[in-house]
Order: structure tokens, then sequence, then C-alpha cells
């Protein structure tokens, strides 16, 4: 089984290890601020899914030092992403965008620039600063598609069709930025065969996809729904079976960005043992050489 990794990209990429670094851009989202709505998606944290990122007190440039060595304990990287993650970073005035992107890529080690959004907020204007941007340095937009069927869609509260992606992809490749599309595994009331159906659907439009266990997060309204036994979550045995199905599913060329994603430990209610992350990926691998075995194909160990 051929495993593209983000890592294995990156170093062919760049010639070595990379390393990304969580922005906040100090935005919120049209699915909170009374645009589309005020709770967000179902699975959101209050931070926007951005637990991780530095402070958005500081400026860019602080934030991106604070970063820095907040990783330097882990790894002897040089280079690096900036990547703004909390809420949806293109949810502001072209004017602020510039400004701040511009900052993020501004030092020499910054080799591209990381943007999560919603494919419903990027306009003219913001996608023509991507473009220009992308001249620079390689930017990446991350997409939080989730699912592609309806009815999940409504359940988690997207608040846009399929077709906003669809156009969204369209007119980011059209100038050249890189699509990354996030897919969740284990939404409730979907199927396996319908989970596949969206990874595929998203591996056919992407350059690369992240593949996110669901995670239920205190402070949630999925939570309420877990904790009325709405759902279950995924055990370990089936989320990792299912993400080899995954990868079987994608094309070789898309690169997988993410294999499970980590939930923040104060703020996870289930599934508890995607805490122990190391078990996982030890999980992950085993699960993969042993298909590999099966199957004969070239394999690329996660880490």
């Amino acid at each position: 089984m051929y495993y593209y990794s983000l890592n294995e990209y990156l170093k062919q990429t760049f010639g070595e290890k990379v390393y990304k670094l969580s922005l906040d851009g100090g935005m919120t989202c049209p699915n909170r601020d009374g645009t589309l709505g005020t709770r967000g998606c179902i699975f959101c944290s209050a931070g926007g899914s951005g637990e991780f990122a530095a402070c958005r007190e500081l400026t860019v440039t602080q934030q991106l030092e604070q970063a820095k060595q907040r990783v330097a304990a882990k790894t002897d990287c040089r280079r690096f992403i900036a990547y703004f993650q909390p809420f949806t970073n293109t949810y502001a005035p072209v004017a602020y965008l510039r400004r701040i992107f511009e900052e993020a890529v501004a030092p020499a080690e910054v080799v591209a620039l990381s943007v999560a959004t919603r494919p419903d907020c990027l306009g003219d204007g913001v996608l023509s600063l991507l473009a220009e941007l992308n001249r620079r340095k390689p930017v990446w937009v991350e997409l939080g598609l989730q699912t592609i069927h309806p009815q999940t869609a409504a359940y988690i509260r997207r608040s846009y069709a399929l077709p906003v992606y669809d156009e969204a992809v369209r007119r980011l490749r059209g100038v050249g930025v890189q699509v990354i599309t996030h897919v969740i595994l284990g939404l409730p009331r979907e199927s396996r065969e319908e989970m596949l159906a969206s990874v595929r659907y998203a591996g056919e439009r992407s350059d690369g996809v992240k593949l996110q266990l669901l995670h239920v997060l205190r402070g949630t309204d999925l939570l309420r729904d877990y904790e009325q036994g709405l759902f279950r979550t995924l055990s370990p045995e089936e989320y990792v079976s299912l993400l080899c199905d995954c990868i079987e599913a994608l094309p070789p060329d898309v690169v997988i960005h993410r294999l499970t994603g980590d939930g923040d430990k104060k703020l996870l209610a289930a599934p508890l043992w995607s805490a122990d992350k190391k078990r996982v990926l030890n999980l992950i691998n085993r699960t993969l050489r042993e298909r590999n075995v099966i199957q004969g194909k070239q394999y690329s160990p996660v880490g």
C-alpha cells in the first residue's frame, strides 16, 4: 500500500523536514457571528478548533517566534509553514488579510502559507490576494468539507451546500493554489461506505486530504447528543480499519496531511483512546504493514 505522507511530500518539495506553526489571525466565523448561525458547527470547540494555536493577542511575528520556541524542544527543523488555523481565516477585509499573511510569509525560514477556511468565504479579492502570495511562496487553502452527504451536513450545521465547495476548489486550483480538504470519519449516522464516498470525492478534487477522527469535545452541542446515547464513537480497531480503506481509496498522488488529529486532552470527552497518540500511530503502522504483506505494494510508515 502506498501512503503519500505530508512528511514525504515536504522533504521532496523543500529538501528537508518542515514543521507547521499554528497561528491565530483573530477572526471568527459566519457560522458564529449571526451571518449564517450563532452556534457554529456541532463539533467545533469554543476556540474554533485552534486550541494549539499561538495567542491571538500577539502580533503574527510574535506568534511565529513563540511557536518556534515551543517546538524547538521536539524538532531541530529550520523551515516552517505559517498555518492560520482557528475559525475562518479568510473572513475579514482583504486589507487586513494582506497585512497578516504578508507578515507571516516575510521570514526567510517560512517556506509556505496554509490557510484554514470555509469555501463560502473566498471572494474575488481574497482569491486575488492568495494568488498573488502564491507567486512568492506556496499557498495552501484548507477547506472544511467533512462530508458530502446533505443529511449529515445539515446535522453538523455546516451551513453551505456541496456545490459551494466544488466552486471554491475550481477557483482555487484555477489560480494555482493548492487545496487540502478536511473529512471527518465517524460522523453520527454515516455508514462506512458513506464515509469512504466522502473521502473519494475529496481525493478526486484535492491536492491533499486531512482525515480526522470525530472527537467529541466538552462545550459542544455534539457532546449533548453523545451523552444522550444518540451515537457512539469508533473503536481504535474500527477507525484504523476504516482509515486503511480510505488510504486505498485515494489517488496515489494525493498527499495525506493527517491520519487522526489531536483533540485537546482538557476538552476531549470521547473517544478517550485517541488521546494516546503513540498507541494510535503504532496500531496504524502495524495494520498498514499487515495489509502490505497481502497486497505487496510499497509502504511508507506514518509518524
